[in-house]
């Protein structure tokens, strides 16, 4: 069984930050990609920012240059630093990644319960 545990959310002022944690733990063989997605109108979830286990990393356009994102394969844990937050970023996120199990050939997506991200004042 895989788990996915998020952390760090909470509320802060426009033009603060944050911090995200999500650790990936169980029967772990292998993590591919490590990602933070949050709902958006019109879909059930966009992606913010996603990494794979090299480090390649892509980003929606409307947090570039205010989040990073980052992973630590040793502890199978990403990071999303998130500067700069305006209101509308707003949103629960969650944590997704795309792991095979120990006993598995194939990858499957598994998700975190989400945390909740308020930006106001």
């Amino acid at each position: 069984q895989v788990q996915l545990v998020e952390s760090g959310g909470g509320l802060v002022q426009p033009g603060g930050s944050l911090r995200l944690s999500c650790a990936a733990s169980g029967s772990i063989f292998s993590i591919n990609v490590m990602g933070w997605y949050r709902p958006a109108p019109g879909k059930q979830r966009e992606l913010v920012a996603t990494i794979t286990r090299g480090g390649s990393t892509n980003y929606t356009d409307s947090v570039k240059g205010r989040f990073t994102i980052s992973i630590d394969n040793a502890k199978n844990t990403v990071y999303l630093q998130m500067n700069s937050l305006k209101p509308e970023d707003t949103a629960v996120y969650y944590c997704n990644a795309d792991i095979r199990s120990y006993g598995s050939n194939r990858y499957r997506d598994y998700w975190g319960q989400g945390t909740q991200v308020t930006v106001s004042s």
